[in-house]
């Protein structure tokens, strides 16, 4: 098959320039590992999307997420973001919309050889087989099961790179933050919960509750860092042994839009420093955030009002990962070009969100405020292929860059920039 653009990694970037460049008429294969799209959003349950600017430019694909998300109950405006998502409407939205504009969806689906010459992406080689049947065959009777795809232009959206890392493309230094497992609770009695909560804690910075269309809204959050009006009720739980002292590291819940009786966690967050390119480090992390999402839940029931018949419904599939490989792109976005608000000739964001650094260390996170910036579309294109761009987390940028451009609402922005500057030059 000959398509005009490839999509490898169908989460908030893929889906973005899938949709954009399938509804301006490109002929698009989006190719996505798991059994549905949306990335962090479903799979890592990261809701809601944060706001990240009132001139935020490359939206269209938000807009019309948001727009099918409202009808079918997937979405809300709360604290004047129209973010809060439903994570498994969420999947059907994506679905519907990628039907609409005609995008060639394959689940199931990786890329495990890529033909190239002369610094040009050639023939991509996927599977068309389910993996788990045929995987051996695969590896050891001349690919006989894979399917090649020709694409004109190929988008990296998998967050770390690897299509980059197949093509031994150049990385820039890596680091690392502390990674996340998000769940989500149900059996809640929001209504007793928010009134105990506006009572307890009188901080609206930090918790806030309103009545949005029928149905309660909050959210709060605690860290190790700082004074917080939860603070008493963790340290009880530590010297009770309800909770081991990394469990109280960080912990931030949401209400989300059509569950009337679940709480989403952006917790818990896994405080030792793991290898998210290492298996048996992903590994551990897994166990241990479960374990600590089970002690986290217990906790609510005991000290929380309206959680005591509360119950854990839904355990993320994917560690929430803050930083991976980034590719060295045409252009590498700097700490200093953002905070110096540096402008661009073809910006593919706008945006203002924070520089945001995790720390696996008390009082050692990072919550910078810059002001606006532009990010270049020049940071989304390999410096070694001439027709291969990244769009998402892997972008071309240093580390605190990195850290203030991997939210969703730019990620939205990076894939539909990508897409549109294709469809310009296809």
């Amino acid at each position: 098959m000959i398509y005009d653009l490839a999509v490898v990694g169908g989460g908030t970037a893929g889906c973005a320039a899938a949709y954009i460049g399938a509804k301006y008429g490109l002929k698009v294969i989006l190719i996505e590992k798991n059994i549905h799209l949306g990335g962090t959003i479903t799979s890592g349950l990261v809701v809601p999307v944060m706001k990240s600017g009132d001139n935020q430019i490359n939206t269209e694909f938000y807009n019309d997420l948001i727009t099918e998300l409202r009808k079918i109950g997937g979405q809300i405006t709360y604290q004047n973001n129209s973010g809060w998502f439903n994570p498994e409407l969420v999947k059907i939205a994506l679905d519907t919309l990628m039907l609409k504009v005609g995008a060639d969806v394959r689940f199931k689906c990786q890329v495990y050889k890529i033909d190239a010459k002369n610094q040009h992406i050639e023939t991509l080689y996927i599977n068309d087989k389910i993996l788990s049947v045929y995987n051996y065959t695969i590896h050891n009777e001349n690919n006989m099961l894979l399917e090649p795809i020709a694409a004109k232009y190929v988008i990296d959206s998998t967050g770390n790179c690897e299509i980059g890392k197949i093509l031994n493309c150049k990385f820039l230094e890596n680091f690392s933050q502390p990674m996340s497992l998000r769940f989500i609770a149900g059996g809640i009695d929001i209504k007793t919960f928010a009134k105990w909560l506006e009572e307890f804690d009188t901080d609206r910075n930090v918790t806030t509750v309103e009545h949005i269309e029928g149905s309660i809204h909050l959210s709060t959050a605690y860290t190790w860092d700082g004074l917080w009006a939860l603070a008493p009720l963790f340290e009880d739980a530590v010297a009770k042994n309800i909770l081991k002292p990394p469990d109280c590291n960080y912990f931030q819940i949401f209400t989300v839009a059509g569950m009337s009786d679940a709480i989403a966690f952006n917790c818990p967050r896994i405080i030792e420093n793991i290898d998210q390119n290492s298996v048996k480090d992903v590994s551990k992390a897994l166990i241990e955030a479960r374990g600590a999402i089970f002690r986290l839940m217990d906790f609510c029931k005991i000290y929380f009002p309206g959680f005591e018949n509360a119950y854990i419904s839904n355990i993320a599939d994917e560690l929430g990962i803050r930083v991976s490989n980034r590719i060295e792109g045409k252009y590498v976005y700097t700490e200093d070009d953002l905070k110096n608000s540096k402008k661009f000739e073809n910006p593919a964001v706008v945006a203002d969100y924070p520089i945001d650094v995790h720390s696996c260390d008390k009082n050692k996170g990072e919550l910078i405020k810059t002001g606006e910036y532009q990010l270049p579309i020049e940071a989304l294109m390999s410096a070694d292929f001439d027709n291969l761009f990244v769009a998402g987390r892997c972008l071309s940028a240093d580390y605190k860059a990195q850290a203030a451009l991997r939210v969703q609402a730019s990620c939205f922005s990076m894939g539909e920039a990508v897409a549109k500057y294709i469809v310009k030059n296809c």
